[in-house]
Parts: C-alpha cells; sequence; structure tokens
C-alpha cells in the first residue's frame, strides 16, 4: 500500500517573537516493512538557519532556527509511504517472556538494541502499581508476545479514550489512577508495565490511515499522530507492534514516523521560543492511499 501524508502544524503566538529555535520530527523513517518514496517540508517563514540530521535512534530530525520576527509559524510536511504487510510470529511460538529477559540484557548496543528500552525514561517512570497491573499477563513461562498482546487488549478494555482527559504533561500516575487517556497515555502505560518486568518495549510515533477500507471501523486516533509500542519479543522476532489504543497490532495502517524511550525523545515539534504570551497551536494530519505514479506534489 502506497500512502500520501500532509502535516500541517500551525502556531499563533498573538504577538509578534524575537527568535525561536525547532527540533523536528517530521519526516518518516526507513522501516523493514516501510520505504519512504518522498518527504518535504515546507516552512513559513522560512528559517534563518535549516538542518538536516539524524538523532540516536536513527529518526531524520530537522533543526531550524528563527531570528526575524514573526507571529506564526506553519510547518507542512508532506510525505509519501510504502507500507507492506508485516508478518507477525504465531504469538505461542515466541520465547517466554523470563528468557526474552534474559536475552535482553546481553545485547550490544547499537541503535536498535533492546538495551535502550529496559529502563525508565523522562516520561516512563517505572511504577509498582502499573507492574502489577502487566503482572497478570505474563504469567511463569508465558509467550513474550502472547502477553503482550493480552496486555495490548486489556489496556483497550480497561482504559477509556478520552482525548479531553490528559495533555502531554499528564503523567502515567494519573492516567492509571483515572482510566482515561489518549494514544500517547495508553503507549507510556504499556511501556511502563513491560519494562518494569524486564520485558524491552519502545515507543513510536506515526500516522494511522485516515479514512479505513469499506466494512471496516475507523480506528481511535487517525485526526493526528498516532502513538504505539513496539516489543521486543527475542533474538529471532525482534520488534513487533501493538496498537493499545484499538487493541491491534501495527499493519499496513500503521505508519512509522519515529522511535524512541517515550514521547520526549520524539515529539514532533520541541524547542524554545522567546515570546511575551502564550500561543495556540492546530494540527491537521490527513493520511490516505495514493497510486502507483510519481508523487507530483512532493516533487523538488
Amino acid at each position: 500500500m502506497i500512502y500520501d501524508v500532509d502535516h500541517v502544524t500551525t502556531y499563533d503566538y498573538g504577538t509578534r517573537i524575537s527568535f525561536a529555535r525547532c527540533l523536528l520530527h517530521l519526516q518518516p523513517r526507513e522501516e523493514q516493512h516501510q520505504r519512504v518514496l518522498a518527504s518535504s517540508l515546507r516552512i513559513d517563514p522560512v528559517p534563518d538557519e535549516q538542518t538536516v540530521a539524524r538523532d540516536f535512534f536513527g529518526n531524520p530530525i530537522c533543526h531550524v532556527r528563527f531570528a526575524a520576527p514573526h507571529a506564526t509559524l506553519v510547518i507542512h510536511a508532506t510525505a509519501r509511504i510504502r507500507v507492506e504487510p508485516i508478518a507477525l510470529p504465531e504469538p505461542g511460538a515466541t520465547p517466554a517472556w523470563d528468557v526474552v529477559r534474559s536475552e535482553a540484557a546481553l545485547a550490544d548496543l547499537g541503535r536498535d538494541s533492546p538495551v535502550h528500552q529496559l529502563f525508565a525514561s523522562r516520561l516512563v517512570p517505572l511504577l509498582p502499581d502499573v507492574t502489577a497491573y502487566a503482572s497478570t499477563s505474563f504469567t511463569p513461562g508465558r509467550p513474550v508476545l502472547a502477553g503482550a498482546m493480552e496486555l495490548n487488549r486489556r489496556i483497550h478494555a480497561d482504559f477509556t479514550y478520552d482525548p479531553a482527559a490528559t495533555d502531554v504533561a499528564t503523567p502515567i500516575s494519573a492516567v492509571m489512577r483515572h482510566r482515561r487517556g489518549v494514544c500517547q497515555d495508553f503507549a507510556h502505560l504499556m511501556i511502563a508495565g513491560l519494562r518494569g518486568l524486564g520485558i524491552p518495549a519502545a515507543y513510536v510515533s506515526g500516522y494511522l490511515r485516515t479514512q479505513p477500507p469499506p466494512g471496516r471501523e475507523r480506528l481511535a486516533g487517525a485526526d493526528a499522530t498516532h502513538a504505539w509500542v513496539a516489543v521486543w519479543c527475542g533474538i529471532r522476532a525482534g520488534w513487533i507492534g501493538l496498537d493499545p489504543t484499538n487493541a491491534i497490532p501495527a499493519g499496513v495502517d500503521h505508519l512509522v514516523l519515529a522511535r524512541g524511550r517515550d514521547y520526549g525523545d520524539v515529539a514532533p515539534v520541541s524547542g524554545v521560543v522567546v515570546a511575551s504570551a502564550g500561543h495556540r497551536v492546530s494540527v491537521a494530519v490527513d493520511v490516505r492511499p495514493a497510486g502507483e505514479g510519481p508523487p507530483q506534489a512532493l516533487a523538488g
């Protein structure tokens, strides 16, 4: 399947600001099942400096700096992405979760190593009640993917998708207590539970197909960037994507933008603004199937 992605972020500062420096995670990464055919960033006003690079985890990043006064900032990211079906291993055939825990501790330190996804991070502390909640799905000797898929379903069943319940600063402890949140919260919660048991789990930022094929329900979180979890299921199975917001494995409707330890590693836009007032931000995302022809809208 080939998709075209439009992602427009608009900042309205309410006054003219004198300086801003931003880090953008808005250009999708290559994955084993995903190829980026084209991508572009259009930024208004044009930055005084713009530098592209890759972060530690291999995600494309863009540093921009604005020195001229401006009252609004519009960042328009577009991409054409080919996504291939993902063949999941049989859950019962994956190694026992305690075996995976032992294998992870012996892994190398490369950017895709499970070691980096074993410990607490800034937005994913390891909390006893969250670990206890996850442990119900991981009885002794249970295959790791079978346990992870059950936890994926339990979070969907036990927690309510409610965009008004949380914001980007809401801690996992509050999400656990109130049982409400959005995709970012559910991904952080699942990661914390898995890491608390010694199972490596990464945060995945990306997109969902906006309009599903006929006969299929629309997935929650399809109007903006989405978040799900990559669980390390041992040396042979590797990383498997699971979406606790929708209780499904990540598939051809999931387009990967970036991977990290938590949202803080892969926020679409972060940085510093020198201003005397607050600001309003709006985000519009559209993900639609494309034909096999060249990505004309992305040329140049």
